[in-house]
């Protein structure tokens, strides 16, 4: 069986911590995620507010670094809970359970208003930063520069 799920989206609150009666932190948010589609009607699109759950160190680390509006990356397992409401009606609910969240926009970004950019510098699980990527060399692939050559049609060391 296969149970992955990997979604993108911004914080609607700021993660709330707490800990079990063992002391393991958990931390809850929610992410508003984009539909890729518009409504016939109203030309928009529509967002769905999925609630994710994070536990451990991943915990920790959603709750020290990601506040309302913050872009994210969720990847973990749909779980669906059946409980009973304070009226003793039988509810059901839907959550993701976070093995890993990543940072979905970069912190000037986040600091300029949450812009909708989205680098992908994947943190997870961890307090160390990997390295922002590097800018896209420039190529020139002008007739007679040194970068590139043309191939003739007759390579023998070619396989096709």
């Amino acid at each position: 069986m296969l149970n992955r799920i990997i979604i993108m989206g911004r914080l609607t609150r700021d993660p709330e911590l707490r800990h079990t009666q063992t002391g393991t932190p958990v931390a809850s948010f929610t992410l508003a995620v984009d539909r890729d589609f518009k409504d016939r009607n109203t030309g928009e699109k529509g967002t769905d507010f999925i609630d994710v759950v994070a536990w451990r160190q991943t915990a920790e680390f959603v709750s020290r670094f990601f506040t309302k509006g913050r872009m994210a990356v969720a990847e973990g397992r749909l779980q669906i809970r059946d409980w009973t409401d304070k009226e003793g009606g039988k509810r059901r609910s839907a959550e993701i359970i976070a093995d890993n969240i990543y940072f979905g926009d970069s912190k000037r970004d986040a600091e300029n208003g949450g812009g909708y950019a989205s680098s992908g510098s994947g943190y997870s699980n961890g307090y160390s930063s990997a390295p922002a990527p590097a800018a896209a060399p420039s190529y020139n692939t002008a007739p007679g520069s040194d970068q590139f050559s043309d191939l003739s049609d007759d390579d023998p060391d070619l396989p096709f």
